[in-house]
């Protein structure tokens, strides 16, 4: 079996089915309709009953009657969301446009599904974590110019970085940046990286970073915090 063989059998095992939906209001939704044309729109979710319904916000519009051809009752939906942070997850499900109401408020109201799949995103699993750390844009070690969180997971590929910012719109750029990480000793440890991804829920924010390639000290530390990477 050849290497491509193998990481597409891999993914296919990290498929899972559930009918559980759990997401708190204001979570955007990717929406994608393809009849009678393609449109992809991004559409924050309202709320939901679950196994009845679920109701999102109807996207802006410039004229009342735009989206009506492919927004409307008996259309099928396929809707997809990210659970980052901890989990690293990509969510997706189909459904069938409920209805479209006009009062009090425009919204979009979906069946609630049969199945919901989830794909594990990283091809490593990361281990639990909840190690003090800071990522900075030098190696100097001044803290004028860290931000102060904490490693919520990890593994030699890669972790999640959280930190508590002063409003909903701080996000931290794509990036070259340093993780600092003391020892026990208080010696610290400063991994070259890069962020490829920031999200901010409600003032958390949380950072996927990924590590370069054969970086001796992510082994090191995870040895030192008695982590086996066999696994990860």
């Amino acid at each position: 079996m050849d290497s491509k063989s193998s990481m597409t059998g891999s993914l296919r095992t990290q498929i899972e089915i559930t009918d559980v939906f759990e997401l708190l209001p204001g979570k955007v939704l990717d929406v994608q309709l393809n009849h009678p044309v393609p449109v992809r729109l991004k559409i924050p979710l309202i709320g939901y009953v679950m196994g009845q319904y679920i109701i999102l916000k109807y996207p802006p519009v410039v004229k009342d009657t735009d989206y009506e051809d492919v927004l409307k009752e008996g259309n099928v939906a396929i809707v997809r969301y990210l659970l980052e942070g901890d989990q690293g997850k990509c969510f997706a499900f189909r459904a069938t446009i409920r209805s479209v109401t006009k009062r009090p408020d425009k919204f979009l109201i979906l069946n609630y599904p049969e199945r919901i799949e989830n794909r594990q995103l990283r091809m490593h699993q990361r281990v639990m974590t909840h190690l003090p750390a800071a990522i900075s844009i030098t190696e100097v070690d001044d803290t004028t110019n860290q931000i102060q969180g904490m490693i919520v997971d990890i593994s030699l590929k890669g972790c999640g970085f959280t930190f508590k910012a002063p409003n909903e719109t701080v996000e931290v750029n794509k990036r070259d940046v340093v993780v600092l990480v003391k020892y026990a000793n208080d010696d610290l440890i400063k991994i070259p990286a890069k962020v490829c991804n920031s999200r901010n829920d409600k003032g958390k924010v949380s950072v996927g970073i990924q590590f370069f390639d054969g970086d001796k000290q992510v082994a090191a530390l995870l040895e030192n915090l008695f982590i086996d990477t066999s696994n990860i």
